[in-house]
């Protein structure tokens, strides 16, 4: 009998040579190394974002989604890492992005049609291998569209990050994988702060609507859920070796400024015909 045990263990691990690692070996799957967001408020509520792992962002249109996506793709890209964006609206804009801090150099920027493109090229980036951070950003495709994905796809996209250094970050307006993902983040909007061109006071400034120009908004970001479990160095030995990010419910507000050098530069482009 131990004979035959051990035969079927060496098919299995055979079988499975190159996709995963000791696949007998417990695996602690709330353990997780974290990086930095680019946010100091983000990386203070969550200890950052896991590699290995699927974390969500959620949020209504102007919620400040693309601001924490362009905050984490610079902050990877500063240490040199390849990056990927799966764009599933074609909406993402490359000047923002630079201006933002994002080494263009390094990312890839897969643009897509549709829901069906936009997941296939997920599997195929996911197999690939090779990058430390990938975006999946449904933010722009209709909530209803993303509702009809099923379960199954984002269990898949999980498990094809675990026991890798890849951080995968998914981007719509509701939460859809919410039992897959070990990180989930609610971002919602607060009051927008603007500035004037007229030398009077505000009550003036608000009758002239065009003479006011955005400086930026705050937004409020909510742990939905966490699993994180975090490793802890205290001096030269381990002590309390592991300690739980779990902060369901905690939330932080961080500022958000607008760009209008960027916002200059595309409207000086020509126009294509």
């Amino acid at each position: 009998m131990a004979a035959n045990l051990a035969a079927l263990r060496s098919k299995v691990e055979l079988a499975l040579a190159g996709r995963v690692p000791a696949p007998f070996n417990f695996r602690d799957r709330n353990v997780f190394p974290t990086v930095s967001s680019g946010i100091h408020e983000i990386d203070s509520l969550t200890e950052g974002l896991p590699r290995g792992a699927l974390t969500e962002i959620f949020g209504p249109p102007c919620s400040g989604r693309t601001s924490l996506l362009f905050s984490a793709l610079g902050a990877r890209t500063a240490h040199t890492e390849a990056c990927a964006l799966i764009d599933g609206c074609d909406t993402f804009d490359p000047h923002s992005a630079q201006a933002a801090g994002v080494d263009l150099k390094k990312l890839l920027w897969v643009r897509c049609r549709n829901i069906e493109h936009t997941l296939r090229a997920t599997d195929l980036l996911l197999q690939s291998g090779g990058f430390g951070f990938i975006a999946l950003d449904l933010g722009d495709l209709p909530p209803r569209v993303v509702r009809h994905v099923p379960l199954d796809c984002w269990f898949r996209f999980r498990r094809a990050v675990e026991n890798t250094s890849t951080i995968l970050v998914l981007l719509e307006q509701e939460s859809n994988a919410k039992t897959c993902a070990s990180l989930v983040l609610r971002l919602e909007a607060q009051p927008a702060g603007w500035s004037t061109t007229l030398e009077t006071c505000a009550a003036d400034a608000s009758r002239y609507s065009l003479a006011r120009l955005l400086d930026g908004f705050s937004v409020r970001a909510e742990v939905s859920r966490s699993r994180i479990q975090l490793q802890q160095v205290n001096g030269p030995h381990f002590r309390d070796p592991f300690h739980s990010a779990n902060k369901t419910g905690a939330s932080a507000v961080f500022e958000t400024r607008a760009n209008r050098d960027s916002l200059r530069s595309m409207l000086a482009e020509p126009r294509r015909k």
